[in-house]
């Protein structure tokens, strides 16, 4: 069940796009100074994007409970009729049959939908994050030199093996959050525990 749900660690739609933005650079000269950034982890780790992929892991939270019920409730019903097969009456196997099926739709329809929602807020999140990021990489890239950057997440290109220095990830995520802080959440005060009143004396 949790494996066809809604996972949160994955950013869909713009880092594809941002994949092929990279990758359809030319080749650099030789000598030429070249980097890598992996994309998808560079958002996904910034204060921003932890802040917003965990809001939003919050919010599917009741949803995918409410999930996980009724798939309960359809296999309990699914067990009651194999069962109980030789001993339900024909009437009573028809109203569950009816009932399970109702179950099964409903289901179905709430499943596709929240894996859509989810897909579409993870793409907006990587949208709004990945349009600042490029930017700023852009402009790293042309202050430090650089002729070529691409994109190093495994889902674009086969690159075997990357030199330290020149991963730029942890580098643009920095240089990130110091530009897009992130404010921190408030925490309530931890109220000290009151002393005992002092016993009366005899």
């Amino acid at each position: 069940m949790k494996n066809r749900l809604l996972t949160f660690a994955t950013l869909l739609g713009f880092l594809a796009g941002t994949a092929a933005l990279h990758a359809q650079s030319p080749a650099p000269a030789t000598g030429a100074k070249v980097a890598v950034i992996n994309m998808q982890a560079a958002i996904a780790n910034t204060a921003e994007g932890k802040k917003a992929l965990g809001d939003l892991q919050k919010k599917f939270t009741p949803r995918r409970a409410d999930l996980e019920k009724q798939q309960q409730e359809i296999s309990a019903l699914q067990d009651q009729l194999q069962r109980q097969a030789t001993t339900l009456s024909d009437d009573e196997q028809r109203r569950l049959s009816r009932e399970l099926d109702d179950k099964q739709r409903i289901f179905k329809r709430a499943q596709e939908d929240f894996q859509a929602e989810g897909q579409q807020e993870q793409q907006d999140i990587g949208q709004r994050i990945g349009g600042k990021m490029v930017k700023l990489l852009d402009d790293y890239a042309q202050k430090n030199g650089f002729e070529l950057v691409m994109d190093a997440t495994p889902q674009t290109l086969p690159i075997y093996y990357i030199a330290p220095q020149m991963d730029l990830t942890e580098t643009m995520i920095k240089l990130y959050d110091a530009a897009n802080p992130v404010a921190a959440e408030a925490t309530p005060a931890v109220k000290p525990p009151e002393k005992p009143a002092a016993k009366p004396k005899p």
